[in-house]
């Protein structure tokens, strides 16, 4: 972040990352995640023994692996993309508008560029989750940390969120707009388009959590503007509770038996490519399908930092500053 001559400030937020792919820096970032009571809904006193005695005594040396497969010479994929959309949204702003990036776990805190932030002199400062399904694990934990902040300053800047947008017609339309250009480009057709969300346990839909429902409103919209035919899946299941179903890995498996032999696979809910969707999907979804009798299976995109995803997410933000700063 540089010094503006304006007061108003863009912090884009995502979930964050390991700052490497080794065991000791997963289990840092884990440790952080898997104790957000946002993540894990359950009794301190049940799920600390858990955590500390088991899932972080096994799952750094297992999650290092996967981040190694995917690991680049920018680091993680996820700051990379990251990174990279920010300078894009700072291009368009030149100095009248500063754009910062905050992860809610791991290096680049929230509450570290906030309170950077302020310290410059940024007093209107639109935080911008970049979420575009609503998810109290995600969104409501970013505003968590924003207020934490907050309530330990005494003279507080005014703070706008940017609000989800999962059925905004310009998001819908970037999808639209990437999903084209990327299966255009395959060497084959695929016969279905597979949407995968990341997982939530089923319990957080019924305590009124509208993840789920927008989730399927996402891919409904995105259905009517596809000849493709369209399924929902969620991934990323952890733990014994019963998750958000169909679960990915299953679906994946089943479609060969049901005569569904080439795929391609999109991950609307992730704003940038990350462990999820490179590694999850693109590598274990890959074998999963293959191994059940596929013949062809496609990876798409992220929005990233595309033209599409940028020009997006510029309007968005463009709107969400009106009355702060002119839109043109």
């Amino acid at each position: 972040m540089t010094s503006n001559p304006s007061d108003i400030a863009v912090l884009l937020t995502n979930l964050g990352t390991p700052d490497a792919p080794e065991p000791s820096a997963v289990r840092r970032y884990l440790a952080e995640f898997l104790s957000d009571p946002r993540v894990i809904e359950i009794s301190p006193k049940i799920w600390k023994p858990v955590l500390y005695g088991v899932v972080l005594r096994t799952r750094p040396a297992k999650s290092a692996q996967a981040y190694r497969q995917i690991w680049t010479n920018e680091g993680s994929p996820l700051m990379a993309i990251s990174k990279r959309q920010a300078e894009a949204l700072r291009g368009r702003y030149g100095e009248s508008v500063c754009v910062g990036l905050a992860m809610r776990y791991g290096d680049a805190s929230i509450g570290y560029a906030l309170s950077k932030l302020v310290d410059h002199g940024f007093n209107r400062i639109l935080v911008a989750p970049l979420y575009p399904q609503y998810c109290a694990a995600t969104t409501a934990s970013a505003m968590d940390a924003v207020s934490a902040e907050l309530g330990a300053m005494r003279a507080q800047p005014a703070i706008r969120m940017l609000p989800p947008y999962f059925d905004d017609p310009l998001y819908i339309g970037a999808l639209k707009t990437s999903l084209d250009r990327q299966i255009a480009a395959l060497d084959f057709a695929p016969e279905r388009l597979l949407l995968s969300f990341h997982g939530m346990p089923e319990r957080t839909r019924t305590l009124g959590d509208p993840y789920y429902e927008q989730c399927k409103a996402t891919a409904a919209l995105l259905e009517e503007k596809f000849d493709l035919p369209i399924d929902v899946a969620f991934q990323s299941r952890f733990g014994r509770a019963r998750w958000l179903q169909p679960a990915t890995e299953i679906v994946l498996a089943s479609y060969p038996a049901q005569g569904v032999r080439r795929i391609a696979i999109a991950a609307p809910g992730f704003s940038a490519d990350c462990l999820e969707t490179l590694e999850e999907l693109g590598i274990r979804g890959r074998e999963t399908f293959l191994k059940a009798g596929g013949t062809h299976f496609a990876r798409l995109d992220c929005l990233n930092d595309s033209d599409e995803g940028m020009v997006m997410l510029d309007t968005l933000v463009r709107r969400e500053l009106a009355g702060w700063w002119p839109a043109s």
